[in-house]
C-alpha cells in the first residue's frame, strides 16, 4: 500500500469526489480524517472507511471559519499524532448569472472554494513544518481556465474565479513551502458524475434549466462520457504518494481530454 500509516484529512468528504478520495486513501493504507458540515454524511463515510479496514475519525467543521478549522486540526493531531496529507476538496457551485449575482453569493462561493484552502493549509503548516514533511492536494476545476466553453456553465463566474485562484494558490504555496519538504499540488477535474452534477442533469431534463444545444459529453474525446469520482481520487493518491516525490506546484488535469479542444 502506497500510503500505509499516513494520516490524511479530506475536507468536504461527505459525498462525491471527497467521499471517493477518502475511501481511496484508506484503500492505500492511510488513516483518514473525514470532514464535512453534515454529520450524517460524516458518519456514513467513516463507516465505509472502517469497513475497508482502515482507521478513521469524523470531524464536523465549517472550513470557511478559521476557528473551527483550528479546532479540527488540533483534534486530528490529538487522535493520530501527526498529519501527512491534506486534501482541500470542499466546494460548492450554485448557478448565479453575473448580472444578477449578489455580493453574499459571490462571498459564499469564494469562501467555500478558496478561502477554505487557505484556512486549512495555514492550520496544518505548524504540524507539517515540525515534521519536516507534508503533502497538500487542492481540488480545482477546468472551469478555472476554460469557463464558458462547457455548455451550461453560464452563471459560474464566482466558481471559476475561485478555482483559478486555487491554481495560483497551489503554485505560490509550493514555492514557499518546498524548503520545508512540503509539496503542494492540484487536481483539476472536468465534470464528474457526482450527486451535485446529477442534480444539474435533472434540472436540464425537468426543464428547470434550458437544455444546451451541445452536450458536455459530446466534447469529451475519451468515450464521450463524464468522469468518475474514483478517477479523480486516484490522481489524488498519486500526488499524495512517494510516486510523485519530485512533483510540486503542478496541476493534473483529469477531464477525458475536454480541454484539448
Amino acid at each position: 500500500m502506497k500510503l500505509k500509516d499516513r494520516v490524511a484529512i479530506v475536507t468536504g468528504a461527505g459525498r462525491g469526489i471527497g467521499r471517493e478520495t477518502a475511501l481511496e486513501l484508506a484503500r492505500e493504507g492511510a488513516k483518514v480524517v473525514v470532514n464535512d458540515i453534515v454529520q450524517e454524511r460524516i458518519d456514513a463515510v467513516v463507516g465505509e472507511v472502517k469497513a475497508a479496514g482502515a482507521e478513521a475519525i469524523g470531524i464536523k467543521a465549517d472550513v470557511t471559519k478559521s476557528g473551527e478549522v483550528q479546532r479540527a486540526i488540533e483534534e486530528a493531531v490529538r487522535h493520530f499524532g501527526r498529519i501527512d496529507i491534506l486534501v482541500n476538496n470542499a466546494g460548492v457551485f450554485p448557478f448565479h448569472p453575473l448580472l444578477e449575482m449578489k455580493e453574499e453569493e459571490w462571498d459564499e462561493v469564494l469562501a467555500v472554494n478558496l478561502k477554505s484552502a487557505f484556512n486549512c493549509t495555514k492550520a496544518v503548516l505548524p504540524v507539517m513544518v515540525d515534521q519536516k514533511s507534508g503533502n497538500i492536494i487542492n481540488i480545482s476545476s477546468i472551469d478555472g481556465g476554460v469557463i464558458g466553453l462547457a455548455p451550461g456553465d453560464e452563471g459560474l463566474c464566482h466558481y471559476a474565479t475561485a478555482k483559478a485562484g486555487m491554481i495560483g494558490f497551489t503554485r505560490a504555496a509550493a514555492s514557499e513551502l518546498g524548503p520545508y519538504s512540503i509539496r503542494v499540488n492540484a487536481v483539476t477535474p472536468g465534470a464528474c458524475l457526482t450527486p451535485a452534477v446529477e442534480a444539474i442533469a435533472e434540472d436540464f431534463l425537468s426543464g428547470k434549466r434550458a437544455m444546451p444545444k451541445v452536450q458536455y459529453t459530446d466534447l469529451v474525446p475519451i468515450q464521450n462520457r463524464f468522469g468518475q469520482s474514483i478517477e479523480v481520487a486516484k490522481a489524488v493518491v498519486f500526488l499524495a504518494s512517494d510516486d510523485s516525490a519530485y512533483i510540486t506546484g503542478q496541476s493534473i488535469v483529469v477531464d477525458g481530454g475536454y480541454t484539448t479542444r
